[in-house]
């Protein structure tokens, strides 16, 4: 029988259900939803692309869902741009907008920050609008190619001969070494390449030919090329077998009025009035250019670089100072080929420097110069004016890629001086570039002499020369140059358009070198042709020596800088040059002169000592040279050329400082001597007492020697 519940049952029943429902109400109401308003965790960021290019702007926010998004640009709002990003393609007019997004929801908003656009202008990829053209040179000779180009900046050059990359040629224009007739045919093109893409040219051809111009080579500069090498290969007249005294001498003088320090420069076949001459051009420290016809001496035109009202320069020490340095001819300047000097006058106790540029047919004067030579660099603190009393242009002028470059020494070792470097147009004769290498150096050096030569130039527009004694600064900068920019006796790399110092070397004990009067820069370098060192690297090597009787080989990619605890350069062959002990009236030894190079092999004249041949392979010279044993040469040593058809019949010729002075002639290979002035009977082929830092010149079957008085010419005998 089923029990009956009873009353009291059903009401503990009913108050435990009433109980339940109460404790889930409570628990429920305990833990409510709380709704939290925007918040921007990672703001948008700027934008950097290229027109055309997409822009992408996101941000990264927090809080209660759903969260909305609305961009604007420019405080105007983007139709449907409503996610935590935007992207769009950016134009040019788009360049410097500003983006900013709200983030809202429900509880609130909130406004990021803003991130600007930057738009650049798309790359355009090269596109050359000048091709390189075909060239054609005698064996010898060097050749230029060039390309014209428009694109993106930056523009990369690298040129090919034959297929296969040429080291160091990575400028709009490449100068090959001296050819050989065996590169005749050679295909020279150039890579023109950016971010945006490359561009190949189209082949250039070079000619190389073995027989001469008529007239033979041009002699437009100093030591014949911008790689100050001294090396004629385009002498096909004189050779070892007719250059003795029984087939050759003096067959004539040409008088001038004055002194010719400078080198001789020589054109073949110039048209004059109508007429062809094979033409030396000579300058004089009486400031005077003459033009003469080199064949049969006749002075075809004189020119007096003094301007009205002013005397020519004149001082205690140097006596008459006019034009000192070795002038540059550029044949294809002007209506008929141009000649640039300077000259220094005077008026009064006042001094000035002039650059003159001339017409090579007529003497008469072009670009409306005279240009007046003025200078003002920085300084510590300050400024540093050109004072054109204390200063001469002593190195040979160099011109380049349509610039020329003037270097200043001196006067007579007078303080206060310093080196100047000056560069000018071509075309204009205005002054584009300035560089003193001694600012702070009080007016104490250094200068720039190097015996004559003139600074050198690379195909990549980089110029290179030995500044003298003076002030070096030990203390050096974090990139490792001097401090206070002041570089005595240092090797100095320098860019040509900009005139500034991009890479130097200079000895450990230079302060010691300045202190004792032993010139780094009392001789000239010569810039190598380039050569693959024993690891199978091309080398671009520059090569000098100075008072000390060191030869320094320098890396030109990578000079050495200056260290106090050793010389960090590609080679050097330590006190191989000259007698080092003091000399009567002269100071010291070493080289007071420039290098020659030919066939592999460096030639110095060193001071009281013999004429000395170094051979150069594997980038480095050889450490037991060749020398002639007939002569030594007294004060100031010898500056070596080289005269050659190409690598055959190969003679250097040097000149003796003595009285009567000599011409010498020795045979490149042995140095075993074939001719001396001094060999004729009856005194025929003498010329003359000796004059100072005199490098002859070959052209055309023909010898230059500058006297005291004029030139002298010697060939083979009638």
């Amino acid at each position: 029988m089923r029990r009956q519940r009873t009353g009291l049952t059903w009401i503990v029943l009913s108050w435990f259900a009433l109980v339940l429902v109460g404790c889930s109400q409570v628990g429920t109401d305990a833990q409510p939803d709380t709704a939290s308003a925007p918040a921007i965790l990672t703001q948008p960021a700027d934008q950097d692309v290229a027109e055309g290019e997409t822009a992408t702007f996101a941000v990264v926010a927090a809080g209660s869902q759903p969260l909305a998004y609305q961009w604007s640009r420019n405080g105007a709002v983007i139709n449907g741009a409503v996610t935590a990003s935007y992207s769009a393609a950016a134009r040019a007019d788009n360049d410097g907008d500003s983006f900013t997004v709200r983030v809202s929801n429900p509880v609130g908003a909130v406004d990021s920050n803003a991130a600007r656009l930057s738009v650049r202008s798309a790359a355009l990829a090269p596109s050359i609008t000048a091709q390189p053209a075909n060239q054609s040179i005698t064996a010898g000779q060097t050749a230029t190619f060039s390309v014209t180009a428009t694109g993106s900046a930056p523009l990369a050059y690298r040129w090919q001969k034959n297929g296969v990359d040429i080291a160091g040629a990575t400028a709009a224009t490449y100068t090959t070494p001296a050819e050989a007739t065996s590169d005749n045919g050679a295909l020279f093109v150039v890579i023109v390449s950016n971010t945006a893409g490359s561009v190949t040219s189209v082949g250039a051809q070079l000619t190389v030919t073995s027989a001469a111009q008529p007239g033979g080579v041009d002699v437009v500069t100093y030591k014949y090329d911008k790689a100050r090498t001294g090396q004629n290969q385009s002498e096909t007249v004189l050779t070892p077998a007719n250059v003795s005294a029984a087939t050759f001498g003096k067959v004539r003088f040409l008088s001038t009025d004055g002194k010719v320090d400078a080198q001789p420069l020589y054109l073949g076949a110039l048209n004059i009035g109508g007429v062809s001459h094979n033409v030396v051009f000579v300058a004089t420290e009486n400031d005077s250019i003459y033009a003469f016809d080199a064949d049969s001496g006749a002075q075809l035109w004189k020119k007096a670089l003094v301007p009205a009202g002013e005397t020519v320069g004149n001082d205690t020490c140097l006596k008459t100072t006019g034009v000192m340095a070795t002038p540059v001819i550029d044949r294809s300047a002007g209506a008929h080929g141009t000649i640039y000097a300077v000259a220094r006058t005077q008026s009064g106790t006042a001094y000035h420097h002039w650059l003159y540029a001339l017409d090579v047919t007529t003497g008469a004067e072009l670009l409306g110069g005279p240009m007046p030579i003025t200078a003002v660099a920085p300084k510590g603190g300050g400024t540093l004016t050109f004072n054109p009393a204390q200063a001469n242009e002593r190195a040979a002028l160099l011109l380049n890629n349509g610039t020329i470059y003037t270097t200043w020494t001196s006067r007579c070792d007078l303080y206060f001086y310093t080196g100047w470097i000056m560069s000018y147009s071509a075309a204009t004769l205005q002054q584009t570039g300035v560089l003193n290498v001694a600012p702070n150096s009080g007016g104490v050096g250094p200068a720039i002499w190097m015996a004559g030569n003139g600074p050198a130039a690379d195909s990549a527009n980089n110029v290179y020369l030995i500044t003298a004694n003076g002030v070096f600064d030990t203390a050096l900068d974090p990139s490792g140059f001097p401090n206070m920019g002041d570089f005595g006796n240092s090797f100095l790399k320098i860019a040509g358009d900009s005139l500034s110092v991009t890479d130097y070397f200079a000895p450990f004990n230079g302060v010691t070198l300045s202190s004792t009067d032993k010139d780094l820069g009392s001789g000239g370098l010569i810039l190598l042709p380039d050569q693959t060192d024993s690891s199978g690297t091309v080398r671009h090597i520059a090569v000098g020596a100075g008072k000390d009787g060191n030869i320094y080989l320098v890396n030109r990619d990578s000079m050495g800088h200056f260290s106090a605890t050793g010389n960090n350069i590609w080679q050097q062959l330590t006190s191989i040059l000259g007698n080092l002990g003091e000399l009567p009236s002269t100071g010291h030894g070493g080289i007071w002169s420039t290098p020659a190079y030919f066939n592999n092999h460096v030639y110095f004249g060193p001071v009281n000592d013999s004429l000395k041949s170094f051979s150069y392979t594997s980038a480095k010279l050889s450490t037991a040279p060749v020398a002639s044993t007939s002569v030594k040469f007294v004060y100031p040593g010898a500056a070596p050329v080289v005269s050659a058809n190409g690598t055959a019949n190969a003679i250097v010729w040097a000149h003796q400082n003595s009285d009567p002075a000599i011409l010498y002639a020795f045979d490149a290979g042995t140095l075993a001597q074939l001719y001396s002035s001094s060999d004729a009977a009856g005194g025929r082929d003498q010329f003359g007492a000796g004059n100072k830092f005199i490098a002859p010149v070959v052209a055309n079957g023909k010898v230059f020697v500058g006297t005291t008085n004029g030139v002298a010419v010697f060939g083979l005998l009638p």
